[in-house]
C-alpha cells in the first residue's frame, strides 16, 4: 500500500454556491448510518435477504439522492460528501485493522491448522491465475486500448475476495465450520496478497520497470515481512497480556490498540501488507492468547469485537453505496458519451464468474487433497462465494485520486473514472446477485438440512424439554401467596413444546432398514461427548484448575480427536501422550555435573505440567460422561463411547499413580495450587454476592475483593513450588542409614552415590556378582527371576525405603534375582566394600544388617505370606515377638508364624551340638518327641 499511501489528499470539492461542509457533519452520517443499520438488522431478521446487500442498498439511495438531485439532504449531505471524499488509504485504515483482527481472532486454530494448504492455494497461486485471466479478457475484450499493465492491475484490483463482505455473509448464511474455515481465510490472505499484486501492478502503470528477480523479491518481502511483523507484535503484546491480571478494559483496549498499531507500522514504517500482518497477528491471538481472557472477560471481549465488527460493516457498506452512486452521477456525461460501458459492465462481471470457475477448477484436485477436502459441492459454493466489497472499492478509488493528480501519460483521467465505474459495479452484483443468492444454492445443493442423526437429537431433546417444563411447573405451578396456575394456559404460550403427540423415541433405535445411522449416530455421540470434554475444559481453566498453556493444549487435542471420530473410537489422548511422560532426559541430567536447583527444576517441577493434563483429562471425560448419560440414558452406542472414554484414562491414571509414588511432593502442590484458587474465587463470589443482596455497600464490597483480588494475583505471580528435601536428609530418612549410630553412618554417607533412573533400568541381574546394595527412596522397582517363581505374587515390586542387594553381599552369594525400575526411582548405591567394612563395628551392627536382609529375602520367597506387609511391618517382625516373627541367627534366617517355621538358610543345630544342613527354605514344624529336633516336612530349593 506504500504506492498508494502517496496520492495526495485532494479538496472535497462541493457542488458550486454550496457552503463547505463543516467537521460534524461527518458525524450526522455515522449516527444516520447506523439507525438504518439496526432498523436493517430488525427487519431482516428471519428472512433470506442478507444484511450486507440491504446496506448496500441503502447506501446506493442516500447517494443518490445526494448527487442524483438539485436539493441534496443538507447535513447529512455535507456528511456525505465528507465521507464519499475520504482518502482511500485513511478508508482502509480506519475499518480494515479492526474487521480482520476480529475475523481472525474469531477462526478456530485446529481448523485453521487444516484448511492452511487450501487457504494458501486459493490465496497465491488463485490470485495471480485470477488476475491474469481478467486481464487478458479485459485486454481482448474491452476497447479502451489499455496496455497489459493497466489490464492486469484492474484484474488485480478485482482478484480481492473482500474478507468484509464475505464473512459478513457466511455469519448470516450459517455454511458448515470446514467451509466457512476456507472461504473467510481466502478471502483474508487474498485480500492481503491481492493488494501486493496491485501494488506491483500500479507500479509498472506509474513507469517503474520491475524484472522477474525484482518481481520476486518485491513479493517475497511485502508478505513474509507482514507475517513476521504480525507474530513480533503478538508476542510483544501477549507478554503485556500476562502481567494485566483481572482487568477486562484494559484488556480489550490492548488487543484494539495492537491491531491498529500492527497495521500502521505495516503500512507507513516497513512497506510491508497491514493486511497480512493484522491477519497474522488475529490468529497468533486465536493461538495462544485466547485462554487469557476467562468467564466475564472472555463475553466482554466477545461482545466488544461483534460490536466493533458490526459498527465498521454497517459505515463500510453504506458508504460503499455512496461511492458508487457518486462514481456513476457524478461521471454522467462520461456515460452518456460511452453508453457501452454499461454492456461491459455486464461482460465484466461474467469474466470475473469464469475467472473464479477457472481458479477453482485448476486448483480443485489439490483442494481435494490437502486439510478436510472439498467436495464438488463446497467448489461450487466456493465459486459463488466470490463477492468483493469495500478493500476492491477503496483501491479503485485510489488509482482514480491518482489519474487525478498525476502525468496523463501514465494515467488518464478517463482510466481512473473506468476503474471506479466497473469496481463499484462488481461489487453491486457481486453482492446482490451472489450475495442474495447463495443462501437459495445452499438450500438447492441441500447444504443446509440437518443429517438424520441431529434430527432425531432435536426431537428427543424437545421431550426432554417437555419433561423438565413439567417439573418446572411442579415447582412453581402453586405459589403461597397466589395459588395455582393454569397449565393448559401456561402450555399454549410454550409454542416449541406443541405438537409432540407421538410419543418419545430414542434416537439411537433404529429399524432394520435405517441400519446405516448406527454409524453416524456412533460419530454424533462421539462428537458431543468430546464437545463435553472441551466444555468441562472452560470450565477448569476459569475455576483454576489448569494453567492458560494446558488449557491449549487439551483443548487441540479434542479438536484433533474431532477430525477422526468417525472412523476411530475416541482418540483425545494421542494428542497429550508427548506431554506426558518422565522424559529421557533425566538421566543425563543426573549424569552432569549441573547445579543440583537446576536439576530439581527439569527433573521434578516440569512434571507439575503432566499432572495437570492427566488430571485434567480425567476429570473433563467423567465430566462429560456423567453428562452423556443423563442426557441420552442408556444404549449400545451411548456404553460403546462411554467405555472408550474409559480406555482412554488408563494411560493417565498409570501416569498419576507412578508420580504419586516417585513424586508425591509434586501432586501435592498441584493440589494446593488448586485448592487455594478455588478458596479465593469462592471469596470473591461470596463478597460480590453480598452486595447484590445488598448487606454490602459497593464500596465495601470493592475493598474487600481487592484484597482477594492481590491474593489471587500473588497465587499466580508465585504459586507454591516443589520442594525436593536434601540429600543428607533422605539418606537419614532411610530406614537403614538411618538406624545406625552417625559415627558409622557419616562415613558411608560420603561414599553414597546418588542415581536417578528412568523407568525400564535394570539395578542388577540374576547370578551376577555383588557389587553393593542399592537403597530406594522414591520409586519403585519389580524384580523377576528364572529359579524363583512369584506366580503368588500379585504386584512383585519393592518401593521407597527397601534394601536391596543386602543379603548377597552379606553371603557373597550371587543376586538370586533381576531387579528392574518400575517407574522413575531415585536411589542410593553403595558399593559391597564399604558395606562389609561396617560388619566391623561391633555385634550390634551386624545382627542389625542380618536383619535388613531378611526382609527382602522374606518378600522374595513367600510372597503370599508377606507381599501385602509394608516394609514398617515387616522391619517389626525382626525386632518384636509376636504371632509371626523372623530370627537372624548369623547366617541362619527363620520366618516363625504360631508354630510353624521356614528356615530360609543356614543350619540347624540340634540338641547333641551336631549341625544338620538344611535345603532352604524347608518348613519347620515342632517335634513331638522329647528332644527338640524338628522335622522336615517340606523343601523349596534355593540356589
Amino acid at each position: 500500500m506504500a504506492a498508494v499511501a502517496e496520492v495526495p489528499l485532494p479538496y472535497v470539492a462541493v457542488g458550486e454556491g454550496d457552503s463547505a461542509p463543516e467537521p460534524d457533519d461527518a458525524v450526522v452520517f455515522v449516527g444516520v448510518s447506523l439507525v438504518l443499520g439496526i432498523a436493517s438488522r430488525h427487519l431482516l431478521r428471519g428472512t433470506r435477504v442478507p444484511y450486507t446487500v440491504a446496506l448496500l442498498v441503502l447506501g446506493i439511495g442516500l447517494g443518490s439522492l445526494e448527487y442524483g438531485t438539485s436539493h441534496g439532504l443538507g447535513k447529512l449531505g455535507a456528511g456525505i460528501r465528507l465521507w464519499a471524499n475520504i482518502n482511500p488509504v485513511l478508508l482502509l485504515s480506519v475499518f480494515l485493522p479492526a474487521l480482520l483482527f476480529e475475523s481472525s481472532f474469531a477462526m478456530e486454530v485446529h481448523q485453521i491448522k487444516r484448511c492452511m494448504a487450501q487457504m494458501l492455494l486459493l490465496a497465491g497461486p488463485g490470485v495471480l491465475i485470477s488476475t491474469f485471466c481478467l486481464g487478458a479478457l479485459l485486454k481482448i475484450t474491452l476497447p479502451y486500448n489499455w496496455n497489459w499493465n493497466t489490464t492486469l492491475l484492474l484484474g488485480g484490483l478485482l482478484s480481492a475476495t473482500d474478507p468484509v463482505a464475505v464473512v459478513a455473509l457466511l455469519k448470516e448464511l450459517g455454511a458448515s465450520k470446514k467451509l466457512n474455515t476456507i472461504i473467510e481465510g481466502e478471502s483474508l490472505m487474498n485480500d492481503g496478497t491481492a493488494i501486493v499484486v496491485f501494488q506491483l501492478f500500479y507500479r509498472m502503470v506509474l513507469g517503474q520497470n520491475f524484472n522477474v528477480g525484482d518481481i520476486i523479491k518485491f513479493l517475497s518481502q511485502v508478505s513474509l515481512g507482514a507475517v513476521a511483523m504480525g507474530l513480533a507484535f503478538g508476542i510483544a503484546s501477549v507478554l503485556w497480556l500476562g502481567f494485566i491480571f483481572n482487568d477486562t478494559v484494559i484488556e480489550i483496549a490492548l488487543t484494539l490498540a495492537v491491531s491498529y498499531l500492527a497495521f500502521f507500522t505495516a503500512q507507513d514504517g516497513a512497506d510491508v501488507s497491514g493486511v497480512l500482518t493484522v491477519m497474522t497477528l488475529g490468529m497468533f491471538y486465536a493461538a495462544v492468547a485466547r485462554t487469557a481472557f476467562k468467564g466475564d472477560g472472555q463475553q466482554s471481549l466477545h461482545h466488544f469485537w461483534e460490536m466493533v465488527a458490526y459498527i465498521a460493516n454497517t459505515l463500510i457498506f453504506i458508504l460503499s453505496g455512496v461511492v458508487i452512486a457518486e462514481g456513476v452521477l457524478q461521471n454522467d456525461n462520461h456515460f452518456e458519451k460511452h453508453g457501452a460501458s454499461w454492456g461491459h459492465l455486464v461482460l465484466l462481471y461474467v469474466f470475473v464468474q469464469c475467472s473464479r470457475i477457472i481458479v477453482v477448477g485448476l486448483l480443485y484436485p489439490f483442494l481435494r487433497y490437502f486439510g478436510y477436502g472439498l467436495d464438488w459441492k463446497e467448489a461450487i459454493i466456493l465459486v459463488w462465494s466470490g463477492l468483493r466489497g469495500a478493500v476492491a472499492l477503496s483501491l479503485s478509488l485510489s488509482v482514480k485520486r491518482a489519474s487525478d493528480n498525476l502525468d496523463h501519460t501514465h494515467l488518464k483521467p478517463e482510466v481512473g473514472t473506468l476503474f471506479v465505474f466497473f469496481t463499484g459495479g462488481i461489487v453491486f452484483l457481486t453482492l446482490i446477485i451472489n450475495g442474495s443468492t447463495t443462501q437459495f444454492l445452499l438450500h438447492l445443493l441441500e447444504m443446509d438440512k440437518l443429517s438424520a442423526t441431529k434430527i432425531r437429537i432435536l426431537n428427543y431433546t424437545r421431550y426432554e424439554m417437555l419433561n423438565k417444563a413439567l417439573e418446572a411447573f411442579g415447582d412453581l405451578g402453586d405459589d403461597e401467596e397466589l395459588g395455582p396456575a393454569d397449565w393448559s394456559t401456561v402450555q399454549r404460550y410454550i409454542t416449541c413444546l406443541s405438537n409432540m403427540d407421538e410419543g418419545q423415541v430414542h434416537p439411537h433405535i433404529v429399524a432394520e432398514n435405517e441400519y446405516h445411522l448406527q454409524s453416524m449416530n456412533l460419530r454424533d455421540i462421539r462428537v458431543r461427548l468430546l464437545n463435553g470434554v472441551q466444555a468441562a475444559y472452560w470450565g477448569m481453566l476459569e475455576e483454576g484448575r489448569i494453567t492458560q498453556t494446558t488449557a491449549i493444549l487439551l483443548m487441540r487435542s479434542v479438536d484433533e480427536a474431532m477430525d477422526v471420530v468417525s472412523g476411530e473410537p475416541l482418540g483425545d489422548w494421542k494428542g497429550l501422550k508427548s506431554n506426558v511422560h518422565f522424559p529421557s532426559y533425566y538421566r543425563f541430567l543426573q549424569m552432569s555435573r549441573l547445579p543440583r536447583r537446576l536439576i530439581t527444576y527439569f527433573t521434578v517441577e516440569r512434571l507439575e505440567s503432566a499432572c495437570y493434563i492427566c488430571a485434567a483429562f480425567l476429570r473433563a471425560h467423567r465430566i462429560a460422561r456423567r453428562q452423556l448419560r443423563d442426557f441420552i440414558g442408556d444404549s449400545e452406542i451411548a456404553t460403546t463411547v462411554i467405555n472408550e472414554s474409559n480406555a482412554e484414562g488408563e494411560e493417565a491414571r498409570k501416569f498419576l499413580e507412578d508420580v504419586h509414588v516417585t513424586f508425591p511432593q509434586v501432586l501435592r502442590v498441584v493440589k494446593t495450587r488448586q485448592v487455594t484458587y478455588s478458596i479465593l474465587k469462592h471469596l470473591s463470589e461470596y463478597v460480590q454476592n453480598l452486595e447484590k443482596v445488598g448487606l454490602l455497600e459497593k464500596k465495601e464490597m470493592d475493598h474487600l475483593d481487592d484484597i482477594v483480588q492481590t491474593d489471587l494475583k500473588k497465587l499466580l505471580r508465585n504459586p507454591p513450588l516443589v520442594k525436593m528435601p536434601k540429600v543428607s536428609d533422605l539418606l537419614s530418612a532411610h530406614p537403614l542409614l538411618g538406624a545406625l549410630p552417625s559415627a558409622v553412618r557419616e562415613p558411608i554417607e560420603v561414599s553414597t552415590k546418588e542415581i536417578m533412573k528412568t523407568r525400564g533400568v535394570t539395578l542388577y541381574k540374576e547370578g551376577s556378582r555383588p557389587n553393593g546394595m542399592w537403597l530406594i527412596s522414591v520409586g519403585v522397582v519389580k524384580w523377576t527371576s528364572k529359579s524363583l517363581s512369584n506366580k503368588h505374587s500379585l504386584h512383585p515390586t519393592f518401593s521407597h525405603g527397601t534394601t536391596l542387594g543386602l543379603y548377597e553381599v552379606l553371603t557373597g552369594k550371587p543376586y538370586i534375582c533381576d531387579m528392574i525400575t518400575d517407574s522413575v526411582v531415585h536411589c542410593f548405591f553403595i558399593e559391597t566394600e564399604k558395606i562389609l567394612s561396617l560388619l566391623g563395628s561391633g555385634p550390634p551392627i551386624e545382627d542389625f544388617l542380618w536383619q535388613e536382609s531378611a526382609i527382602v529375602i522374606a518378600k522374595l520367597l513367600l510372597p503370599q505370606m508377606f507381599e501385602k506387609m509394608t516394609m514398617q511391618e515387616l522391619r517389626g517382625l525382626v525386632s518384636e515377638r509376636s504371632d509371626m516373627n523372623i530370627y537372624i541367627r548369623g547366617e541362619v534366617i527363620e520366618i516363625r508364624h504360631n508354630s510353624i517355621g521356614f528356615l530360609l538358610e543356614g543350619f540347624i543345630k540340634t540338641q547333641d551340638g551336631q549341625q544338620d544342613l538344611i535345603t532352604p527354605p524347608a518348613a519347620l514344624v515342632p517335634s513331638h518327641s522329647d528332644h527338640s529336633f524338628l522335622d522336615l516336612e517340606s523343601s523349596v530349593i534355593l540356589n
